[in-house]
């Protein structure tokens, strides 16, 4: 068996008094897409921001390539694009200064391949304008083009679908799906049902976890 890129052991998750989950095990390696699935309120972006090191978890760990998190944050921070609920983006940059910032954290790049990313999801003509003239749709390409520049092979994204039309949410299904099928790794929640799901797709359902 491949040896895992990420794992959790024994992962236990408590927020306000209340146990999400427990004893959670969970292992990621290349070509792997795991959906967090489970009722609202059981812990699924609990769980993403655990994995990518933004939350301590109240019992058990996660480790990256067999070592614990807690001792790996540089590692991880150039292993992993991480993309919350919201874009995360800033209104008064560009589509273009955005990109370039954002990239700048993992692998530089170039304004030709900033441009061909915001081209990819649907963005060409709006490279230089700021981002809060932009509608809630296209603030959310503008995060998600930064998985259309080379960088991270983890992917983890709090739903990810958020904001898009069918166009778009068809194309970026097959661009993760291609993502994985080339090794990368995704980890994912989101409320839409994928049409397109790479061989290392599966679900985790945190019901099973639950107290």
């Amino acid at each position: 068996m491949t040896s895992p890129f990420l794992e959790t052991i024994a992962l236990t998750c408590e927020r306000d008094l209340r146990m999400l989950f427990e004893h959670l095990e969970l292992r990621l390696a290349g070509g792997d897409m795991v959906q967090i699935s489970g009722p609202n309120g059981s812990g699924k972006t609990s769980l993403l921001r655990l994995l990518a090191g933004l939350m301590q978890p109240t019992a058990g760990e996660v480790r990256l390539n067999g070592k614990p998190l807690g001792e790996q944050r540089t590692e991880l921070a150039r292993n992993l694009v991480w993309i919350g609920h919201a874009a995360g983006i800033k209104d008064v940059l560009t589509p273009e200064e955005n990109l370039s910032w954002l990239s700048a954290l993992h692998h530089p790049a170039t304004r030709e391949s900033i441009w061909r990313a915001l081209a990819a999801v649907g963005l060409k003509g709006f490279e230089d304008v700021p981002c809060h003239t932009l509608s809630a749709g296209q603030q959310r390409r503008v995060a998600l083009a930064r998985l259309y520049l080379e960088g991270p092979p983890l992917w983890i994204l709090d739903e990810p679908f958020t904001a898009l039309d069918k166009q778009g949410v068809a194309q970026f299904e097959e661009h993760l799906a291609a993502h994985c099928e080339q090794g990368g790794m995704v980890v994912l929640t989101t409320h839409h049902t994928l049409a397109r799901m790479p061989a290392g797709y599966r679900d985790l359902d945190l019901g099973r976890w639950s107290v």
